[in-house]
């Protein structure tokens, strides 16, 4: 990668590999993108950021020509629950904003490599639920899982018959503290450490003993990173890698919590909706293709996370004149 366009830019994961890549490669070489353009975003303000609509071919078309790319990183995308409120356009972003991106890739020609994320999603109550291999029965019951799978055949179709270098992984929940949920059925694990240092009380909308793979936001960008740099000859599962660093439910994420904060409570209020998707999702799966081909390694366990996390929360707290209770 030497000079990467993003979109999707303002989200959970690109503002924070925007911010990654710009160190990296140099802020002229990344061109961070989104519909919309905020006042006071560090994302808008600290290098290059154009507004676009993935849903346009011929500006994304243009702005990859005017910026020369040799890489795109395409993260704009409904998540899973916002995204069975609105199936329809669900389909239309997630799929026809992929298709414009992959068309962009082709027809910028050789050597371009093009990034979009899968998820867990991707299976459905078919697959096997424990330890769920790379390579498997996928059946999603979700708008967001059909267009995870079929984002993954067509990523492979662009490889396969044009030459498009694509690349993916199959993200588990992401766990941040930098940018707040945006509506993903993992979100609750993000949630409860702001409302542990709030209120030192949480309602889960997840029921206990779901549990779900989840993943701290570092390890997410560096597994990014990492696979697009990793050498192509190594990668037989190119769309997309099954990859995780942890599986809990809500019941131990508040323990771990309650290890900290001796006061703090969980109580549950199950929403129907997500629950269903989470349930519908793999416990646990297999990520030795990832270890194998270009050497996936997660750095963050629950514990280390639950304490990152604390510690980060109560400094941005601090910065925006929050004060915990």
């Amino acid at each position: 990668m030497k000079r990467v366009l993003i979109t999707g830019a303002l989200g959970q994961i690109g503002s924070e590999l925007t911010e990654r890549l710009r160190r990296d490669l140099g802020v002229d070489s990344v061109i961070a993108t989104d519909i919309r353009k905020p006042d006071n975003n560090p994302t808008v303000e600290n290098g290059q950021f154009e507004t676009l609509d993935v849903q346009d071919y011929d500006s994304f078309l243009d702005m990859a020509k005017r910026y020369e790319v040799d890489t795109i990183i395409h993260l704009a995308a409904l998540l899973s629950a916002t995204a069975e409120q609105r199936p329809a356009f669900a389909w239309q972003l997630n799929m026809g904003g992929l298709m414009n991106g992959l068309e962009v890739a082709r027809e910028l020609g050789e050597g371009i490599k093009f990034f979009a994320p899968s998820s867990i999603a991707a299976y459905g109550p078919d697959a096997e639920p424990d330890s769920t291999p790379q390579d498997t029965v996928m059946h999603p019951t979700t708008m967001y899982g059909v267009t995870k799978v079929a984002g993954e055949l067509l990523e492979n179709y662009y490889h396969d018959k044009y030459g498009v270098d694509t690349r993916s992984v199959r993200f588990p929940g992401l766990i941040s503290y930098k940018v707040e949920p945006g509506g993903g059925t993992t979100d609750y694990a993000v949630d409860i450490f702001y409302e542990a240092l709030k209120n030192k009380s949480y309602k889960s909308f997840i029921a206990e003993g779901t549990y779900m793979d989840m993943m701290y936001m570092d390890d997410a960008i560096d597994a990014i990173v990492d696979l697009m740099n990793a050498d192509s000859d190594r990668l037989d599962h190119r769309n997309a890698f099954n990859i995780t660093a942890m599986s809990f439910a809500p019941e131990e994420i508040a323990a771990a919590i309650k290890k900290r904060i001796p006061e703090f409570e969980m109580h549950y209020e199950v929403d129907p909706v997500r629950q269903g998707i989470a349930e519908s999702w793999p416990n646990s799966i297999d990520c030795h293709c990832a270890v194998d081909e270009w050497n996936f390694t997660p750095s963050y366990d629950l514990e280390r996370m639950t304490d990152e996390m604390l510690m980060r929360l109560e400094k941005k707290f601090e910065t925006e004149g929050m004060v915990a209770k």
